[in-house]
């Protein structure tokens, strides 16, 4: 199970930096705003625990201990949420709908002379990212003004 957990960090971790955060997709997906927020909270947050924690003890004192603790725990505890999201979306499979418009995104990008791997059956959300980041480098900006 721990390593299970660690690996869906790292698998989150890639997600992230595999999709492609154009501001279109934030219509569609919910990607956009989870990665915004963890590559926010990754830095932010265990400062913030620092601090909750530092004032739970300066404020009440010793005594509330577990309560500055598990206050702390909850902060850090936000990116780590985040990244097994994104883990976990990474493996899902795709709908049968985006299967579709990810089949027509490579047609298109193979008829233009741009090299990608058309999707299987088993397609997941990291293989459409990776259609999805190699098509906003390629293609032009009309094509997803349509979209």
């Amino acid at each position: 199970m721990r390593i299970q957990v660690l690996k869906t960090l790292g698998q989150g971790r890639q997600y992230m930096k595999t999709w492609p955060m154009v501001r279109q997709l934030s219509f569609y997906f919910p990607e956009y705003r989870v990665i915004r927020a963890t590559q926010i909270a990754l830095p932010v947050m265990p400062i913030l625990a620092l601090l909750a924690a530092a004032s739970q003890l300066y404020i009440h004192g010793w005594e509330f201990l577990p309560q500055a603790i598990t206050l702390a725990l909850f902060f850090i505890s936000l990116p780590i949420q985040g990244l097994l999201w994104l883990g976990w979306r990474s493996r899902h499979p795709l709908p049968l709908t985006l299967l579709e418009w990810c089949d027509k995104l490579t047609t298109k990008m193979i008829a233009m002379g741009i090299s990608c791997r058309p999707l299987g059956p088993k397609a997941c959300y990291f293989d459409m990212a990776l259609i999805l980041k190699a098509a906003f480098e390629r293609l032009d900006e009309q094509y997803w003004e349509e979209l």
